[in-house]
């Protein structure tokens, strides 16, 4: 059976400071938590203030982004040895934010993807379609795409895959039950073109305004093992619920 994920994604937000007043905050509420994979995505700035917090706790560390060459002339880049030196376990790669804004190809995610797992860390890959390409009815067609282009030849036992629909990130709509069940399964059989019976254990995410109120509902799907969670995780008594959606 796979153990559900459920991640906090939180971009370009929190201090250092706010970094540790959430934590503090937080892990004694989901202290007892056991059935469900806890992990907190700080910005870079943070992750060493959070490692030391997070330290034989049952929550995980993950960058929101890396390079994938080992070091070099660089400028502004992360590498695998810098986000395992700051005590992370996981990495977030190909957010439709990177692919929107910073025009990362699948071509570059496959890169990241490779050396991420080469070091030792498991991804959380994100795929999603926008508005236009779900009226378009490409949803599918997307999806494919960016999971046979970013996953090609990769190990998917350091894999956790993240259906995030573009449409419905940071916007207040969130994908139906139904029509993310209807994605996950498709994802799912996808990855058993890529993987073969190995489709069944890895996990999928749902992420898209993923909210106390919602988050019971969308997990009872058979194919969502998790989420992927933006503003309803910057608040501790928030992403609890979130985590105890049980």
């Amino acid at each position: 059976m796979r153990r559900p994920c459920i991640a906090a994604n939180w971009k370009m937000y929190k201090t250092s400071g706010e970094v540790t007043q959430f934590i503090n905050d937080f892990l004694p509420r989901v202290k007892d938590v056991k059935d469900v994979e806890i992990v907190l995505a700080p910005a870079f700035t943070s992750l060493t203030t959070a490692a030391a917090l997070l330290k034989g706790s049952n929550v995980g560390l993950s960058a929101q982004n890396m390079y994938f060459e080992k070091e070099g002339a660089f400028t502004g880049e992360i590498s695998t040895a810098m986000i395992l030196d700051s005590g992370c376990a996981y990495v977030i790669i190909g957010h439709s934010e990177r692919r929107l804004y910073f025009k990362e190809t699948d071509e570059l995610l496959a890169r990241k993807v490779k050396a991420a797992q080469a070091a030792g860390l498991i991804v959380i890959f994100c795929i999603g379609e926008t508005i236009d390409e779900r009226k378009a009815d490409k949803t599918f067609d997307v999806i494919k795409t960016q999971l046979t282009g970013g996953l090609k030849d990769v190990n998917p036992d350091k894999l956790i895959v993240a259906y995030e629909p573009v449409w419905a990130i940071g916007t207040g709509v969130t994908a139906s039950p139904e029509q993310a069940q209807e994605a996950h399964a498709y994802v799912r059989k996808e990855l058993g073109g890529i993987f073969g019976g190995k489709a069944d254990e890895i996990r999928i995410q749902y992420g898209g305004s993923v909210k106390p109120e919602n988050v019971k509902e969308i997990m009872s799907k058979p194919d969502v093992d998790g989420a992927l969670v933006g503003g309803a995780s910057l608040k501790a008594d928030s992403f609890e619920k979130i985590v105890k959606f049980k």
